[in-house]
């Protein structure tokens, strides 16, 4: 019988395997297990501003994504980490619509974003986390206090200068959605300067 296990988000940091992506940590709920998962940028900076409780001027997809289920009164319940094949994790959401259970299959990344908008549990399968989790002291690289969602750059502290490098690269990379929410930060900067 497989039982689930309950995770909670310890932190991002930069990660070490991949250049240009992020390791989202994650922890046991009770035990010292931590699970490192590689996701890129985008994600990890949804993520962070979420936890970070930074409010975007527009509603990011992982918020509109909420949005719309909650409209059409189709209620998030939980967040299934249930297969690791090949060094990649699989991940489910689980809905409620009345007497119905919907489970869609989404990116571990996607998942984790849209599940902490909605703040329902993370799950994972027992086998997974005995394969994949590594057991970590308090001294170890991946504590709490060494991962912190503040490791993704927070655009609310760059000059216009770093702002444009940012949208540029944004751009060049086709995430739109970023693009616009960079341009709308240097408008604002642009404003306060004329201030």
């Amino acid at each position: 019988m497989n039982t689930k296990i309950q995770l909670r988000i310890l932190g991002i940091t930069f990660s070490q395997v991949q250049a240009g992506a992020y390791a989202l940590i994650l922890s046991e709920s009770t035990g010292k297990r931590r699970l490192p998962i590689i996701i890129g940028t985008p994600e990890a900076q949804s993520i962070a501003i979420h936890l970070e409780n930074l409010k975007p001027p527009r509603p990011l997809t992982h918020d509109l994504f909420r949005l719309l289920t909650e409209a059409l009164q189709v209620q998030l319940q939980q967040m299934n980490i249930y297969q690791y094949k090949d060094g990649v994790f699989y991940s489910e959401l689980i809905y409620c619509s009345g007497d119905k259970t919907i489970r869609l299959d989404a990116r571990t990344s996607d998942a984790i974003a849209i599940a902490v908008r909605s703040s329902v549990p993370i799950y994972i399968e027992k086998k997974i986390m005995d394969e994949a989790a590594a057991i970590m002291d308090d001294d170890d690289l991946w504590d709490e206090t060494a991962v912190q969602p503040a490791a993704v750059p927070s655009y609310e502290t760059m000059n216009r200068e770093e702002l444009q490098a940012c949208l540029n690269e944004a751009v060049l990379g086709e995430d739109y959605e970023q693009a616009s929410y960079l341009q709308e930060l240097i408008r604002k900067l642009k404003e306060n300067e004329k201030n």
